[in-house]
């Protein structure tokens, strides 16, 4: 019995120490590109953290970025880092790309690139050709082409390593600003580049590019607000549309089918977003989801996804590319290559990615008419009869049951416009529900092989409405407050006190915690959601700071720039009650999984929550959530981007949660996974900053024992 039992244990020990070698020698997995590959799948195939191990999760290391704004908390992380070869790439929380060994977060280099203010990146994109490695970060205007191995800029692409946005995308009226926050899209030797632009009348042009990666120069365009002669100008009046109009930029990031040559591209809404009637018609391409040859630009196949939108309901996040299996015309199955795209609506899009066909029903139905003079919106919006992720009305009686002043929020709602998707703005309040940020938002949704996509969102009423501007010719006197009025207050409240969640942070009393260099400088690069006002004089620029200052004796200047837009929008308005907490039903914060092979919903659980709540015996609300989930192939998904900053694993076949842990800040950003030596990371950028939440420069990577 002892020789039996000796020879088992010098059997198991010898089997332990052959899996450990077998463990070891499996290669490096890479995560190569934004949201792990170009069909932005958000998915990995590892399977050595599952579902019986994932409570055994230890922080393996943590890396300290920089940058960090702890005083005001308003710097942000939204980075999906890269992994190559066993080197992670990212962005810290001040925006300089770096360099780190993907097993220790030992840092190899940082760059010291300086204009990059106002720019909150999410990650960068990777190009290799032999021994020429490359990594291409946008900061500021610029584009630049890093040398992988050292982070130095490589002087033969474009102008010493950096390629200026603007070339190319300048209009009359048009302002200064705009980025590459978003990681670019790469194809043989070309980069394929989408930018965000401001959302105001002085918006540049949305075009969308590709250069060549080796050199920097421009190989193709594609209008996305057309010229002359090319398809869809004449869903533009009036003409020439290009002069007056800037937006529909491909800002939220695209996908790539490889195989097929095919890009494809959710574009945003024309500018200003909340009114259209100085650009009547559909306005092509502006809120579509574009397919083009990624060879050349050429048009394949579009689907517009709103039609002259007047609500900020652009898509948010890059589209997934996955295969479906659905029945024929003759009942037998097949499979279908699909292009899925959320939407804030709480919507999802699918087509078959070759010819644009929709997998599930489309119907253009009638929307409400009744709108402001001037404005002329679309008879009928495109609405898909599944699948849906998010509610899509609200009324009094979706109220939570607990709101501290509930009385009071009805008597609002009762003079509110309510109930339905697509109610256009007036005068009178009106209910966007979900809100103008998600449903589906910039985080996007994962997919894995078996055709199941899976997007967290969010569930809060915001409210706004339309006032009219104070009309100001061509040199007329503006005081400091007509200034902030017309430039300022449709974000940060005409009362200055930005609002509740601290997206659009208060400006009362702003000296006390800037100098006026320091708001100068916010003005001229902008910072977060706030775009550059570098386009302004000076002397309006100075009229804005006295104002916010409330010196005595305020600026006055002659406006050079009259505005064409009769109204703005009273702003981005989240609703909660006295307490601070969301007025609507929970949840408020959801994940939520879909077969997109029949539309059906899997299952839906809330993400996130207040523990004071919990504490008092109210169910798990979820929270207010930005960024994205990471599926594995041992049916595990990691998602952080709740505002309790906790890092969450859960079973993705039933939503049943696995694991949590603390983070040292609110994660709103990606998740990504990868191999060194044979064993599995989950890395998360915790960069804070938004709703009211702490800043942070860390990124944390978890591993088994």
């Amino acid at each position: 019995m002892k020789h039996l039992l000796l020879s088992a244990l010098v059997a198991g020990i010898f089997l332990f120490g052959k899996t450990r070698s077998l463990i070891n020698a499996l290669p490096d997995t890479n995560w190569a590109e934004y949201n792990g590959d170009g069909s932005r799948s958000h998915y990995s195939p590892l399977t050595q953290i599952d579902q019986q191990n994932v409570n055994k999760l230890r922080v393996a290391w943590t890396y300290a970025s920089g940058g960090a704004d702890t005083v005001l908390n308003r710097t942000q992380m939204q980075c999906n880092p890269i992994v190559v070869d066993g080197i992670l790439y990212g962005v810290s929380a001040n925006t300089q790309a770096f360099a780190l060994d993907a097993a220790t977060g030992q840092e190899r280099w940082k760059t010291a690139i300086s204009d990059n203010d106002g720019t909150t990146s999410r990650g960068v994109t990777y190009w290799a050709s032999g021994s020429d490695r490359r990594i291409f970060f946008g900061a500021g205007n610029g584009l630049y082409a890093l040398d992988a191995h050292t982070g130095k800029p490589i002087e033969s692409f474009g102008k010493q390593g950096r390629i200026d946005l603007k070339k190319g995308i300048e209009r009359p009226g048009g302002d200064n600003y705009v980025l590459a926050n978003t990681p670019n899209t790469i194809y043989k030797n070309l980069i394929i580049v989408g930018v965000r632009v401001a959302e105001s009348e002085t918006a540049l042009l949305g075009d969308v590019r590709a250069y060549d990666t080796r050199t920097g120069q421009p190989v193709w365009t594609f209008h996305t607000i057309p010229q002359v002669g090319e398809f869809g100008y004449d869903t533009w009046s009036p003409q020439p549309a290009r002069q007056h109009i800037g937006g529909a930029n491909a800002w939220a990031g695209m996908a790539i089918d490889r195989q097929r040559g095919i890009v494809y591209i959710p574009t945003g809404s024309a500018a200003y977003d909340f009114y259209g009637g100085n650009r009547k018609g559909n306005n092509l391409f502006a809120n579509c989801l574009l397919a083009l040859d990624a060879n050349t630009g050429k048009r394949l196949w579009h689907f517009q996804l709103v039609h002259h939108d007047v609500w900020d309901r652009d898509p948010p996040a890059p589209p997934n590319l996955l295969t479906v299996v659905q029945k024929g015309d003759h009942g037998q199955l097949r499979r279908i290559d699909a292009v899925a795209q959320i939407t804030k609506q709480g919507y999802v899009f699918v087509f078959d990615r070759v010819t644009g066909k929709p997998l599930f029903p489309i119907t253009e139905t009638p929307v409400p008419q009744q709108t402001v003079p001037g404005e002329q919106v679309s008879k009928t919006q495109p609405i898909p009869a599944k699948p849906y992720f998010a509610r899509q009305s609200f009324t009094e009686n979706d109220f939570n049951s607990f709101a501290a002043n509930r009385d009071s929020l009805v008597a609002v709602l009762r003079n509110a416009r309510t109930g339905r998707a697509y109610i256009p703005l007036t005068d009178k309040l009106t209910v966007f529900f979900p809100g103008t940020d998600g449903g589906g938002q910039w985080g996007g949704a994962a997919t894995d092989p078996n055709g199941i996509l899976y997007v967290p969102s969010k569930e809060i009423p915001v409210y706004t409405s339309l006032v009219r501007r104070e009309q100001k010719a061509a040199g007329a006197s503006l005081t400091g407050a007509n200034l902030y009025s017309l430039r300022c207050a449709a974000c940060h409240g005409a009362d200055r006190r930005g609002n509740h969640d601290g997206s659009y942070p208060s400006l009362v009393a702003v000296n006390k915690r800037l100098a006026d260099t320091q708001i100068e400088q916010i003005l001229l690069k902008g910072r977060g959601m706030m775009p550059s006002f570098a386009h302004l004089p000076e002397a309006e620029r100075k009229a804005i700071i006295d104002f916010l200052n409330q010196k005595a004796s305020q600026t006055t200047v002659l406006t050079a720039h009259p505005s064409e837009i009769p109204y703005q929008h009273t702003g981005y308005n989240r609703w909660y009650d006295a307490n601070g907490y969301p007025v609507s039903s929970p949840p408020w914060g959801t994940l939520t999984a879909i077969d997109l092979n029949t539309g059906n919903r899997c299952w839906q659980v809330p993400l996130g929550e207040y523990p004071e709540l919990t504490k008092r015996g109210v169910p798990v609300t979820g929270t207010d959530n930005y960024g994205g989930p990471l599926v594995t192939a041992s049916n595990l998904l990691f998602i952080a981007a709740s505002r309790d900053e906790q890092f969450r694993a859960f079973d993705a076949r039933t939503g049943r949660q696995l694991w949590q842990e603390k983070l040292p800040a609110a994660g709103y950003a990606s998740p990504s996974t990868y191999t060194v030596n044979g064993k599995q990371y989950v890395v998360i950028a915790c960069g804070g900053g938004k709703l009211n939440t702490r800043s942070g420069d860390r990124y944390v990577a978890f591993a088994l024992p």
